[in-house]
């Protein structure tokens, strides 16, 4: 056996352990592919149904604003109508009162002039 033909021994066995190490890599690949596309299967049966609870609580919370909403209107105009109610009082009952304090403090004046 010459040299060359000892040469082309080593390269085909060498070929032949990179043959074998690269369809063991292969192998472990076509593995995590397939753990990989479980898992993804996984996830996306699993995904609808939570969307679908999402969108139902979104939908629950949008009700729940809305409630709200009307319950702050109602405030608003409560407190405005209150609003209008103390002012009117005030114009109805404070002038008069302002007055009869005004006579009452003269006549009381007038009466204290009167003892001296």
């Amino acid at each position: 056996m010459s040299g060359a033909d000892q040469a082309a021994i080593i390269c085909a066995i060498a070929i032949s352990v990179l043959v074998v190490a690269l369809v063991v890599v292969l192998v472990k690949v076509a593995r995590v592919v397939d753990v990989a596309s479980a898992t993804i299967r996984e996830t996306g049966d699993s995904l609808v149904p939570l969307l679908d609870e999402l969108t139902e609580a979104t939908q629950s919370a949008n009700r729940q604003l809305e409630k709200i909403d009307v319950i702050t209107d109602s405030v608003v105009e409560t407190t405005t109508n209150i609003s209008s109610l103390i002012s009117t009082l005030t114009d109805t009952i404070g002038g008069p009162l302002l007055r009869v304090g005004e006579i009452v403090r003269g006549i009381t004046g007038l009466l204290g002039r009167k003892k001296k």
